[in-house]
């Protein structure tokens, strides 16, 4: 399994966090003050460098008032739409 941090899949991940934070028209330090948290969380996480678990994932939407499920169908159908895309570019194997 590849490391998680640098993968594509990761990068998809912390661009939607950045596009829904950027959406709601809050700034980091604005959702930082909402968790209670310093901003440098919010720029190390958006930036790709610290990963959120699902109970973290669970409190930042709850601050952007996205709710949780909204957040992963979306992930998961550009998650899928990745995967189709990926094995189409990929050269055929027999």
């Amino acid at each position: 399994m590849e490391k998680t941090l640098n993968s594509e899949r990761n990068l998809l991940f912390v661009q939607m966090l950045r596009d829904v934070r950027s959406a709601v028209g809050l700034t980091q330090i604005e959702l930082a003050d909402r968790l209670k948290i310093h901003q440098t969380e919010i720029s190390r996480v958006e930036r790709g460098i610290r990963r959120l678990d699902v109970l973290e994932l669970h409190d930042w939407l709850e601050a952007l008032s996205v709710p949780l499920v909204e957040f992963v169908v979306e992930l998961d159908d550009r998650l899928l739409a990745m995967k189709v895309r990926n094995k189409q570019t990929r050269p055929g194997r027999r």
